[in-house]
């Protein structure tokens, strides 16, 4: 599995360094968010990285919605438990919860339609900044601290009519962002197809936290900064 690089198993628990968390952003989802920087102060593994641990563990359902609870840091070490009815909750050994996982419908198991959904489901998802955040910003007349560039995930859905997919694909249909004082609320939603055909659909929400007044040449300079970490990487 493509996955194996990018975490650690040792007996019942999962673990994902610095080091593979960067390296599956960067190389997987082409995600250059700074808090998944092998030196960042306030780093986390990202998201979608977790996202994919579960299909790879539990397969695919055809009702799923992801919760992020907390960040997950440098080699803490996540429980992932057998697979219950309803909801599957990731915790770390001290009990500390994280991810939770409500599903239900038919599951497919196979580990192939894990893999590709996960590699594109993370594909859509590493292109959020800047292709979709900035016109949001730019529409809003808003912007994140350029300083501290915070977008945390906050939860994440997908409903799936046919789980037999063999080459699937995510197109974004809506994005919006609604703010709260000096938060930002963003939803982007998307439809899954495969093959050409339209087989589901699904959304995935994030936090801004820091908005201030849109400044275009802040802007220029933090999507300039992304660019050329993208580029030397």
């Amino acid at each position: 599995m493509f996955l194996d690089k990018f975490h650690t198993q040792q007996g019942q628990t999962i673990q994902v360094s610095r080091e593979q968390a960067s390296d599956f952003a960067k190389s997987i989802a082409g995600d250059f968010n700074p808090i998944h920087d092998v030196d960042a102060k306030r780093f986390c593994v990202p998201g979608d990285l977790l996202f994919s641990l579960v299909l790879n563990k539990y397969g695919v359902s055809q009702h799923m919605h992801f919760t992020f609870s907390g960040m997950v840091g440098d080699g803490v070490e996540l429980i992932f438990p057998e697979m219950t009815d309803d909801e599957i909750v990731i915790k770390d050994v001290a009990d500390k919860s994280y991810l939770s996982i409500a599903h239900s419908g038919d599951n497919n198991a196979n580990p192939d339609v894990s893999d590709n959904l996960s590699r594109r489901y993370v594909e859509f998802s590493g292109q959020t900044f800047p292709h979709i955040l900035v016109p949001l910003m730019a529409k809003h007349n808003v912007m994140i601290n350029p300083a501290r560039p915070l977008v945390i995930y906050e939860s994440m859905t997908i409903n799936i009519d046919e789980l037999d997919i063999s080459n699937p694909e995510l197109t974004l249909t809506e994005s919006k962002l609604d703010i709260q004082g000096k938060r930002g609320n963003v939803t982007l939603k998307f439809a899954v197809s495969d093959n050409g055909k339209i087989v589901g659909s699904g959304e995935k929400t994030m936090v801004m936290s820091g908005l201030r007044e849109f400044e275009q040449g802040a802007i220029d300079q933090l999507v300039n900064d992304y660019a050329a970490s993208k580029q030397s990487y």
